[in-house]
């Protein structure tokens, strides 16, 4: 896209924000109730967030507040004994809306104790490292084509990659060590052409026009959330309108998608999307040398049956396409080099899950079983040449089917709030792998997998509120098997224990800490992997559940209810991780590239640590302002299969993370927004030149071979990027349009990359025997860095 039609556009944005004429209003309807006992509570409060105009609720917990201009609000509530609770930020558009409050218990009688509401929430278990992410600040945060990862890889401690990929780094973990919920349904990944064994890809599922609002944890996870080392992300979805029928539109940077939710009958709501990518025009016009193709599909059915039971069906679902664009005219030897190595990929994921509540009293029982199956199909060929069948060199085909089965119980009791559950999984994996490889010699690697593993564990948490709430503590544990091996089939193995506490030290100051242990059972196509006599060799290898010990102590200033500065240091710990016996380096390293991670042999021997501190400034939509500021310093370092006495830095050791994030409401509907990073450069591993040349190794990885003797002893530059956006949104008597210019690295900022090698097709020496021939390599200089302008519409009826 050129000046010209950024102008235009601007233009007509002006053009239409003319010829409107005055808005209508509308009403905001909804029902506050018990958060335990789903009971309705009468006469409570209800408000717009920082304004004056409210109700009060009925005898029926039921409210409504009229004359409500079209635009993004919150609402705060409040009531005798309850404490007083700021919602998530929600869109009023053409119609009027639905929207339930849930207000929990306070301690005591809260005309004793002067507490203000605030959108920042912080929670007894996890009063560090919990972040929640409102619905607008994913819809208009600069450079996130509303895209989830985006937005949180601007929060601190997240680490980012320059390449077009959204894979998440948190406190110097790796992106395999994060988990996702959808309203409490664990799903398997949230990216389109995930990297299997971790998490990232190009390009989210989940269609944001979802999602409520997200609470993302980076420490002190809650018991009920297993399976994790470095984050949880946890998406509450918002329900279908309770009023009326609505239909939104979304031509987005990468995407075309459509999705209507409203009412089924009285007590049941529903919403649904589709989208479909055009990614692969963009990729091509850019010059990328892959082209990936997706569609996916959402859903959600909610049905209350009385006020004391209710029921949740959702399911979530891609398909996903990634062809190398062999025919590129100008073809650039980066390009030439990313097609060498580049598998064509194929992947195919669902999740269907359930989630059935009941209110009893103080007590609430949930019972959540969902369904996943990734199946993922990897592909490759000598110089991308099918004619030759021996040109096949990767033919890698798996299926992950997970069926899981949760229940739970939280009541409360005087100043204390417990929470018992149990889970039971039963995983199945196959894999059917042909692999080319060269260590010393060239071998080639066959084998089929179908294991079946049952899981299971149990968790339990205690929160503790003193009278006057100025101390909270909570303590918890957790204890995970599996029937896999010995070394994973004792509870008492992965007891897993954690301590939380917060102190206020005056009205608007803070203390917190936590202090627990962690475990993560390692990847299927770890667990899977077989040797070519179809021995499981990790099991074998005494693989067990990866450990680690972490802790964090931080203060946090509130001085109004928008504002907050926080500062937090933490610790980690890692130990049993899996060391690749074939590179004698920790599987912590690995895992932003296309492709798949863990399918090797490997032993349970690597230890690590990251640490560091965090530092953050937001301010939450006061007066049209929205930001976040935040600097991490952090170290991330592991020992490898060498030298067990000496940490060396990990991928992620990328020491100073500095982002600005902000956006800016103007008169007329018109939002501005911009966001600006700079992190730090991460380590790398010099290529091993002398045996990459070699015919027989070149062709059996189509690419190079990494020098594990010299790990991570060299670091990239810093990078840089300034992202801009500017939104406009126009309401019409039963319209909503919503237009969007979005610039990505408008500084055209350039980052310079590892350098790699190309051969060149010429053989130096063709006379000697093949196992000595060698192929000539040339040398090529790695930039990266595209100003890369999009444009976005919107349209709600």
């Amino acid at each position: 896209m050129d000046r010209r039609h950024l102008y235009f556009l601007l233009f007509l944005l002006c053009t239409i924000q003319a010829a409107i004429g005055q808005q209508r209003s509308f009403s905001i309807k909804g029902v506050v109730k018990d958060a335990s006992s789903g009971q309705p509570i009468p006469f409570a409060n209800v408000v717009v967030w920082n304004t004056t105009q409210g109700a009060v609720t009925d005898s029926t917990g039921l409210f409504e507040i009229s004359g409500i201009s079209p635009g993004s609000y919150r609402l705060q509530s409040s009531f005798l004994g309850y404490k007083p609770f700021v919602t998530a930020e929600f869109r009023l558009a053409n119609k009027d809306i639905f929207f339930p409050i849930e207000l929990e218990e306070a301690s005591q009688n809260l005309q004793e104790v002067s507490v203000v509401a605030s959108p920042f929430r912080k929670t007894a278990e996890s009063p560090l490292g919990l972040r929640v992410i409102g619905f607008k600040e994913i819809e208009k945060s600069a450079g996130g084509n509303r895209d989830i990862s985006r937005v949180v890889q601007t929060f601190p401690g997240v680490a980012s990659t320059a390449a077009f990929r959204n894979d998440l780094m948190v406190r110097g973990g790796g992106p395999s060590e994060n988990r996702f919920f959808l309203d409490g349904v664990e799903i398997p990944n949230i990216n389109h052409f995930s990297t299997q064994g971790a998490s990232g890809g190009p390009v989210g599922i989940i269609n944001p026009d979802f999602i409520r609002e997200v609470n993302f944890y980076s420490a002190a996870f809650p018991a009920s959330k297993g399976n994790t080392l470095s984050s949880v992300l946890d998406f509450k979805l918002q329900d279908g309108n309770k009023e009326k029928f609505s239909l939104r539109g979304v031509l987005g940077a990468s995407d075309i998608g459509v999705s209507a939710n409203g009412p089924l009958g009285k007590k049941t709501t529903y919403q649904v999307s589709v989208r479909r990518s055009y990614l692969q025009f963009l990729f091509d016009m850019i010059g990328l040398p892959f082209l990936p193709t997706f569609t996916d599909a959402q859903f959600k059915i909610k049905h209350s049956f009385n006020p004391k039971n209710e029921l949740t069906v959702l399911g979530l679902g891609a398909i996903d396409d990634m062809k190398l664009n062999t025919g590129m005219k100008d073809m650039s030897e980066k390009n030439q080099y990313i097609l060498s190595y580049l598998p064509v990929v194929k992947q195919k994921t669902y999740t269907l899950g359930a989630v059935y509540k009941h209110y009893a009293g103080k007590n609430l029982y949930s019972v959540i079983i969902s369904r996943s199956q990734t199946n993922n199909k990897n592909i490759k060929y000598k110089d991308n040449d099918e004619s030759k069948e021996e040109n096949l060199s990767l033919n890698y085909r798996s299926d992950e089917i997970e069926n899981k089965f949760r229940t739970e119980n939280t009541f409360r009791l005087p100043f204390i709030q417990l929470n018992v559950g149990g889970n039971i999984e039963y995983a199945q994996y196959t894999n059917d792998t042909y692999q080319k490889q060269f260590t010393s010699i060239p071998r080639t690697i066959v084998y089929q997998t179908d294991l079946g593993i049952w899981k299971w564990g149990i968790y339990a948490t205690a929160i503790y509120e003193s009278y006057n709430e100025r101390f909270t503590t909570s303590l918890g544990v957790r204890a995970d098997a599996n029937n896999y091996s010995s070394d994973m089939n004792n509870l008492l193995d992965q007891l897993s224990p954690r301590l939380s506490l917060s102190y206020r030290l005056s009205d608007p100051l803070y203390i917190n800490a936590n202090i627990g242990r962690y475990y993560e059972l390692p990847p299927y196509t770890t667990l899977g992997f077989k040797d070519n006599e179809g021995n499981y060799v990790n099991r074998t290898n005494h693989l067990s559940y990866i450990r680690s010990d972490q802790a964090g102590l931080g203060l946090e200033y509130r001085p109004t209810s928008y504002l907050k500065f926080t500062a937090e240091g933490f610790y980690k710990h890692y130990d049993r991780y899996p060391m690749s016996i074939l590179d004698s380096i920790p599987l912590a390293s690995k895992g932003t590239d296309y492709g798949v991670l863990g399918n090797e042999a490997v032993s349970s021997t690597a230890t690590g640590r990251a640490y560091g501190l965090e530092i953050m400034g937001r301010w939450y939509n006061y007066k049209g302002l929205t930001f976040i500021a935040s600097y991490t310093l952090v170290r991330s370092e592991f020992k490898d299969g060498r030298n067990m006495d000496t940490y060396l830095p990990s991928a992620w050791d990328n020491k100073h993370l500095f982002t600005f994030s902000g956006t800016y409401s103007l008169p007329k509907n018109w939002d501005v927004g911009a966001k600006f990073r700079i992190v730090g450069g991460a380590p790398y591993t010099p290529y091993d030149v002398e045996k990459s040349s070699y015919v027989e190794a070149w062709d059996a990885n189509n690419g190079l071979y990494y020098d594990y003797s010299r790990f991570n002893s060299e670091r990239l530059k810093p990078f840089t990027q300034l992202d801009i956006r500017i939104d406009k949104t126009f309401y019409f008597k039963k319209i909503m349009l919503g237009a969007y210019i979005d610039i990505q690295n408008i500084l055209n900022s350039k980052y310079k990359e590892q350098d790699v090698y190309i051969k060149t097709g010429k053989i130096i020496n063709p006379e000697a025997p093949i196992y000595e021939q060698r192929y000539e390599l040339r040398p090529i200089e790695r930039l990266t860095g595209t100003l890369l302008p999009s444009i976005g519409v919107m349209i709600e009826l």
